[in-house]
């Protein structure tokens, strides 16, 4: 039934529903990826598509705007405004794709928050997807750290920076980028470059590194993952070195910045019963000159971290501006 007065409230699965909604939207290589949360911030309907990288940056749109809008009225909720967690460099200002690999057709240059905001009617805000990931981590469970490091442990290996509560882009957009810093191996870089971070710690790298010691077969990180839990030395040497990498690259960060948190995510950190040795070891031995702990924490929320993310972009893009 609809309620009277200031309410509007046909249940959804038992909740009252809400006046308005925004929208979060993961795009990827592969899927696109959506939420709609209600004022209060429960998620009200989720989906995902897949993403047709290769039909160039018009069909990525439609395909996002479609998805949102059939979960919009799956739920009867008018949007407010929509956020995006996209793959590539993004300017945030203009929500422009500036760069991207060449997995997106098209995608480079792509107008993103123009074309999205044009297909749904509402205002696009368009965030970097490690950047997207660390704003809905940070914000996630009451947490209230304001000055934390995002790092994402996937195909490759990116990063992101919160200090003071605001995420921090470097005036090219590059902040935060901490899996292309050297000095971690001798191994040849997927960005043609020496040793960073990346050689040790992405999914891809765990698969090839223990392929190397071994010459045996693995297909993925989950699949080294599956031979370390069952005692192969191997398999616990490559993830060892991985997370003594990533407790390297975070201490320097926080050396560096003053940052007392860390949240690792993305698909390898699934396995962070096999990381976190190595990293608490190392920061026995290399922690911030500060004296001050540093925690290095596992993400929480999983798949739906760069969609919330995503939803904190727009809503804090709706909030007044501070007086000056």
């Amino acid at each position: 039934m609809i309620g009277q007065g200031q309410g509007t409230t046909v249940p959804i699965d038992g909740r009252p529903r809400p006046r308005t909604g925004l929208a979060g939207i993961d795009i990827g290589g592969t899927k696109i990826a959506a939420l709609v949360v209600g004022e209060d911030g429960s998620v009200v309907a989720r989906g995902s598509v897949p993403a047709p990288a290769a039909l160039g940056g018009a069909a990525m749109a439609d395909a996002a705007a479609g998805l949102v809008r059939a979960l919009a009225d799956e739920a009867g909720v008018p949007l407010a405004a929509a956020g995006v967690g996209a793959a590539g460099v993004i300017d945030h200002e203009t929500g422009t794709v500036r760069a991207a690999s060449a997995t997106f057709v098209g995608w480079a240059g792509f107008p993103l928050a123009d074309e999205l905001g044009r297909r749904l009617g509402v205002p696009v805000s368009v965030e970097n997807d490690v950047n997207a990931f660390l704003l809905g981590e940070a914000a996630a469970l009451s947490r209230t750290e304001r000055d934390v490091l995002g790092v994402m442990l996937g195909t490759g290996v990116g990063g992101a920076v919160i200090i003071d509560g605001a995420l921090h882009h470097g005036p090219h957009g590059a902040a935060g980028e901490i899996g292309h810093t050297p000095g971690y191996s001798e191994l040849v870089c997927t960005c043609g470059q020496t040793g960073h971070l990346e050689t040790l710690a992405s999914g891809t790298s765990i698969a090839l590194r223990y392929r190397e010691r071994t010459g045996g077969e693995a297909a993925d990180a989950r699949a080294v993952a599956a031979l370390a839990r069952g005692g192969d030395a191997d398999a616990l040497a490559v993830f060892a070195a991985a997370g003594r990498a990533v407790a390297l690259a975070s201490a320097s960060a926080a050396t560096l910045l003053d940052l007392p948190t860390v949240i690792v995510g993305g698909g390898v950190a699934s396995a962070w019963d096999l990381l976190e040795p190595a990293i608490q070891a190392t920061l026995r031995t290399d922690s911030p000159v500060s004296g001050i702990p540093l925690r290095i924490v596992p993400a929480q929320l999983g798949s739906d971290a760069v969609a919330l993310g995503a939803i904190e972009t727009a809503r804090r893009a709706l909030a007044p501006a501070p007086p000056l």
